[in-house]
């Protein structure tokens, strides 16, 4: 195995944060994984796959494994629906593309979302009123102890509002290899209610959408308001919309009549965490090379050669400012790695 020493990581991270990873191994194969995981000569490792998820805040002393797992097949296929398998290390928006161009529908409001497959059911990843516990089947996942191959069935995985059993109760314990998806075929259902989708398809003359308009819809809307990470070092959305109970959420609207919001029911309401970080004046601020996009200040960005430890101290003071001014708490979405 082709093992490399102190490889800098800012190719792998999509905050383009230069943490040197002391060892490094590019993983092309389950028999490739398998056999990593069982070097002793390297009792601590690391995973990474698109590093779209992640704020490095150190140098990481460890066996870095990159998770380049590829392929798409198709697993089962009937008149109406198609069951693909998707191997880890696949960039998540081509495979959106390439199931746009098999006429396969269910992902289209997922589009340009950054990072691999394998890392989706982690996150539970999701934009525009769909998320991929939609069209999710299962996925198989290697046991890092063990080396054992697992399959995780929807409901095995617990998925929540960007939440899984990866981040709870298996986090650090599985490395999911490949993930299968439940897609259409024909009479796809069309989801334009979320978000500015509507509005893109009407300045474009779009009365009757495809699942091709809604992906462009879609990533017209994404690419006006999100930073290119390729231009500018981001991860996306840095913080989780706070959900809260209806006593709270009463509270908060009393004092903030026009703030927007969402009825996630049972008596449960999602703020926009942007609007929240945008009202304590943070969009568009930048202290160094760390800053909030002026666009949306949901996204903490990196303009060049911000630390991890910049980007987080930013993070906390933004947390703070929030929690001072509406007694609402704002989690990172990102996973910190410290």
């Amino acid at each position: 195995m082709n093992i490399q020493e102190n490889i800098s990581l800012k190719n792998y991270n999509t905050f383009g944060i230069g943490a040197i990873a002391k060892f490094f191994l590019e993983i092309n194969s389950l028999l490739q994984l398998q056999k990593a995981l069982q070097l002793s000569a390297y009792p601590e490792k690391f995973i990474i796959s698109g590093g779209s998820n992640m704020l490095l805040t150190k140098d990481i002393d460890a066996l870095v494994l990159h998770i380049n797992l590829k392929g798409i097949s198709v697993f089962e296929d009937d008149d109406e629906t198609v069951v693909i398998k998707v191997m880890a290390g696949e960039n998540w928006h081509e495979l959106v593309l390439w199931s746009l161009e098999q006429g396969y529908g269910g992902i289209e409001n997922l589009s340009l979302i950054p990072g691999n497959t394998g890392t989706a059911p982690i996150q539970n990843i999701g934009a525009y009123g769909v998320e991929l516990k939609d069209v999710f089947v299962s996925c198989q996942a290697m046991h890092i102890k063990t080396q054992e191959l697992h399959e995780f069935t929807k409901e095995d995985c617990k998925f929540g509002y960007r939440d899984s059993i990866f981040k709870n109760d298996a986090k650090g314990e599985y490395i999911i290899t490949s993930v299968k998806l439940k897609l259409t075929k024909n009479g796809h259902t069309l989801n334009t209610f979320y978000g500015a989708i509507e509005e893109e398809l009407e300045q474009n003359n779009i009365i009757h959408p495809t699942i091709k308009d809604v992906s462009n819809a879609v990533i017209a809307i994404r690419k006006n308001k999100l930073p290119d990470p390729a231009e500018i070092g981001n991860s996306g959305s840095f913080f989780k919309n706070p959900v809260v109970s209806k006593k709270i959420f009463e509270a908060f609207q009393k004092k903030n009549p026009d703030a927007p919001y969402y009825e996630m029911g049972d008596k449960k309401f999602k703020i926009p965490a942007g609007w929240l970080i945008e009202q304590c004046g943070y969009k568009g601020k930048r202290f160094g090379d760390a800053g909030v996009h002026p666009k949306q200040a949901l996204v903490l960005v990196n303009y060049g050669n911000a630390t991890g430890e910049e980007i987080l101290d930013l993070a906390f003071t933004i947390k703070k400012a929030v929690l001072d001014k509406f007694k609402i708490s704002i989690v990172p979405e990102v996973n910190i790695i410290k």
